[in-house]
């Protein structure tokens, strides 16, 4: 099992360093560390305020901010790089009919998936202390308090995300789009959890529903009578408040439950060699029973044997924004969603809940397309045709915006040309995010996550 084991991460570890993506995961700590910190006392970037206040800017409180890029940056960005990586093809034709053990397997690229994570912390880390030379007071820099707040907060999350990685890459159901949108949940969800301990005494029990670990620094080292904070780009009031970070690391069962959390990204990654389940090569659509069957893009039509030659297309272009408006509505399952936000659109609240619910169907069915279109065997075929891949795209973009028009028009009757505006720009802008990340990626993985995100923000805009 150890020889599996020391195999899988070798192998793992020496593919990742062939990924020219690995740097810019490398880089991303940095350069969202510069950019999300707050500057001044006016805020910027991601605002922490203790009862709308700014803490005073102290080394232990600028490791827990940048733990806190990790947590509301970093970890998307670090699932998208390990679903999308150079390691997401496996030999599994080869690896699932020998007797080697699947939880050695899974622990070794658990581990190679962790070193790299950990790798990109220890950039972050470097780029705090760069960070607190210039921004810390004199005679206020700590580099080791500064590493200490930052891995106490980041590390564990980091490795949770390798962890959930493994397990979903080890049950079908999970390997494709279902598996990004539960992450895509799961990492809400774990931003929501803490308020459940929120008011609570500090102890282990409290401790571990904060997963992301950033929420135990900042309450318990507050001010007497100081409970509310916030994280983001809020407003805050003139003036600074003192915040004892080192009082809430040091706070009872909060390094106990990072240490758990670390014991539980472990036993997930186990879990994931003793649950794995194997690939089948014949089996494309793994959405079971009925909803396959909705979801299928049924017979093709059936050959017209006497049919005249096809003539020459007088409007190239318009002919391929045809193509590309059918094959994203492509499935029945589309087609039925798509009739009932356009009917909850003509009697309900257009921005508020219709235009979210029209673009979250966009979403899924853009990327989709894209993931088909952009991939890499088929673009060695459609350079070949007469209308070059730009063309296609911009068709595409067209396409997509037309479909955000279309499930909007239903609103004009009850809310007016208004809606217009918005669905145009929200389709144009999902399309144009949904073809770019598949040029660049060659997958529908890349712009699904980053679409999931920028729609949850639209639907929290709207409320």
């Amino acid at each position: 099992m150890k020889a599996i084991l020391r195999s899988s991460l070798h192998t793992s570890l020496l593919r990742y360093s062939r990924s020219w993506g690995l740097w810019l995961l490398l880089l991303v700590a940095p350069i969202g560390a510069r950019t999300m910190l707050p500057r001044g006392d006016g805020g910027g970037g991601t605002v922490i305020a203790i009862g709308g206040h700014l803490p005073v800017m102290t080394a232990p409180f600028l490791g827990v901010s940048l733990g806190i890029v990790v947590s509301t940056l970093l970890l998307p960005i670090g699932w998208l790089y390990l679903r999308s990586n150079t390691t997401r093809r496996q030999p599994w034709q080869v690896e699932e009919v020998t007797a080697a053990s699947r939880i050695a397997v899974a622990l070794g690229r658990f581990a190679a998936d962790s070193t790299v994570l950990l790798g990109m912390l220890l950039a972050l880390t470097l780029a705090g202390w760069f960070l607190g030379l210039l921004i810390l007071p004199a005679g206020g820099f700590d580099a080791g308090q500064i590493a200490l707040a930052l891995w106490l907060v980041a590390a564990p999350a980091l490795l949770g995300l390798a962890a959930l990685r493994i397990l979903f890459d080890a049950l079908p159901p999970t390997r494709g789009g279902f598996g990004d949108f539960l992450y895509f949940v799961s990492w809400m969800a774990s931003l929501i959890a803490p308020i459940i301990g929120q008011g609570q005494p500090a102890n282990f029990a409290t401790a571990i529903y904060d997963f992301p670990g950033f929420i135990r620094p900042l309450q318990f080292g507050a001010p007497p009578g100081t409970n509310d904070f916030a994280i983001g780009g809020v407003d805050v009031l003139p003036g600074r408040v003192p915040l004892d970070v080192m009082a809430g690391l040091f706070s009872p069962g909060y390094v106990e439950s990072r240490l758990a959390w670390v014991l539980i990204a472990v036993a997930v990654a186990a879990l994931a060699g003793l649950v794995y389940r194997p690939h089948r090569a014949s089996q494309r659509n793994l959405v079971p029973g009925r909803l396959a069957r909705l979801s299928a893009l049924g017979p093709p039509p059936p050959a017209v044997a006497n049919s005249p030659p096809p003539r020459a297309i007088a409007m190239p272009l318009a002919g391929l924004v045809a193509a590309e408006f059918r094959l994203i509505s492509a499935g029945r399952l589309f087609k039925i969603g798509a009739a009932a936000v356009a009917a909850y659109a003509f009697i309900g609240d257009f921005r508020h809940a219709a235009s979210p619910a029209a673009l979250l169907l966009l979403v899924f069915a853009l990327t989709a397309h894209a993931g088909r279109s952009e991939a890499r065997g088929l673009l060695l075929l459609t350079r070949t045709a007469p209308q070059s891949p730009w063309a296609r795209r911009l068709a595409f973009v067209i396409a997509g915006t037309g479909w955000a028009l279309l499930l909007a028009l239903p609103a004009i009757l009850g809310t007016g040309l208004g809606v217009i505006a918005t669905a145009l720009a929200t389709g144009a802008v999902a399309s144009l995010v949904a073809i770019g990340l598949a040029m660049v990626s060659g997958s529908a993985f890349a712009p699904r996550l980053v679409l999931l995100v920028l729609w949850y923000g639209y639907l929290s805009a709207a409320g």
